[in-house]
């Protein structure tokens, strides 16, 4: 099993992982650090209490989807592919392949336990392919895009395709507003990027959307400076903790 990890810049410079606490990134950094070469991690409280952690700062990542749990209490690093690109000579696959044959491949490289949009591919045509054919760099990211809309049927250009975290995030910043970009793609994914009974026709229309509603928030917000920018027992209330008691029993 490879030593070393890396981080990418993209992940862990953006606004929602630096307004978090700082013992909530110091975990996120541990539990990275001691994740196999598929990026699962099999004992996360015993991390979690050996850099004397809170509970919530646990609870903070899984809400943030910087973390994926399982049934088991093995838990993976969504953006571990982009994060870390390993060589064929050092890598070593999980040993929880159950684990892994359940979660999907986005098109930017991120874990997601949501199906994506090619029915025709299986899980294990997604996930298992070997680590080291992902270099999630920009370039390659780029060439591949620029190669697939070059060998696209002519029938099939005017069809939706679903954005990227980088394609909506570009768009973003070019508006310059506050939408999250992976929270976007995640959101529609899980909803097949349907609205209501319609299909999506126009997801720059949906980005739009997205920011009159932040600056409307905005707008409402009369927190002072100085207040958390997290509510744990909102994120608790949810019930995006419902599998967080299974962590520590496999």
């Amino acid at each position: 099993m490879a030593e070393k990890r890396m981080f990418a810049k993209s992940i862990i410079d953006t606004d929602a992982f630096l307004s978090m606490p700082l013992s909530a990134q110091a975990l996120y950094f541990h539990l990275c650090m001691r994740a196999d070469d598929d990026g699962f991690v099999s004992n996360p409280r015993k991390i979690q209490r050996m850099i004397c952690c809170s509970d919530d700062d646990l609870k903070l990542l899984i809400a943030k989807r910087y973390i994926l749990v399982f049934d088991s209490g093995v838990i993976v690093i969504k953006h571990w592919r982009i994060h870390n690109y390993i060589r064929k000579d050092t890598y070593k696959e999980t040993l929880y392949l159950e684990e892994k044959s359940s979660l999907f491949l986005k098109p930017d490289g991120a874990y997601t336990d949501h199906p994506l949009f090619e029915p025709s591919r299986t899980r294990d045509e997604h996930v298992n392919e070997p680590l080291t054919q992902y270099r999630l760099d920009k370039n390659r990211l780029d060439k591949d895009s620029i190669e697939s809309s070059a060998s696209a049927a002519p029938s099939h250009r005017s069809a939706f395709k679903p954005p990227t975290v980088e394609e909506v995030r570009a768009y973003c910043q070019e508006r310059k507003n506050q939408v999250d970009p992976e929270r976007f793609v995640d959101f529609y994914s899980a909803k097949g990027w349907m609205i209501g009974k319609n299909k999506v026709k126009d997801w720059k229309a949906c980005v739009r959307t997205w920011e009159k509603r932040e600056k409307e928030g905005n707008n409402r917000k009369s927190e002072s400076a100085h207040k958390p920018t997290y509510d744990i027992e909102k994120y608790e209330k949810s019930g995006v903790f419902d599998d967080f008691g299974n962590l520590g029993k496999s």
